[in-house]
């Protein structure tokens, strides 16, 4: 390995240690459908996430709900906390395609018609809810709590 792209390589590691993430690869559910999943979580609290998948009727919710609990578990590790309810929140979930397995099916009058099964990565980060935006939305409070007054 070159001087240069192990110096890239390294950065990369250093940029991770920061970020608490779990990934699931070859997922065979079609990307489509696990992004459905996945929007509804985006955003979300992580325990308030991990209900709405548990209740959702989607097959894909199953996974997922086991990815988060990686992710919430790998933060943990890395901070060495417990993850209570309302410090953690899905920060940034993505579903990328994987492989795609092709099989022929058979069709009227001796043809075959290509049937592609699809199958996905999912990427999930965590991270603490900051308090410095509750902060400043208080401010934000008081300010036009003064203004109203004038």
């Amino acid at each position: 390995m070159g001087a240069r792209k192990k110096q890239s390589a390294d950065a990369r590691k250093e940029a991770l240690k920061s970020l608490y993430f779990a990934k699931l690869n070859d997922v065979p559910t079609s990307p489509r459908k696990m992004r459905l999943v996945a929007d509804m979580i985006r955003g979300m609290e992580a325990y308030k996430a991990l209900s709405v998948l548990k209740f959702s009727k989607k097959e894909a919710s199953r996974r997922l709900e086991k990815l988060l609990r990686s992710a919430i578990a790998n933060w943990e590790q890395k901070t060495e906390q417990k993850a209570d309810n309302g410090v953690l929140c899905v920060s940034q979930i993505y579903v990328d395609s994987a492989g795609m397995l092709k099989r022929l099916r058979p069709a009227p009058q001796g043809r075959g018609h290509r049937i592609r099964k699809r199958s996905n990565h999912v990427t999930i980060f965590v991270d603490a809810i900051s308090t410095e935006v509750e902060d400043s939305e208080e401010l934000v409070e008081n300010v036009n709590e003064n203004d109203n007054q004038n």
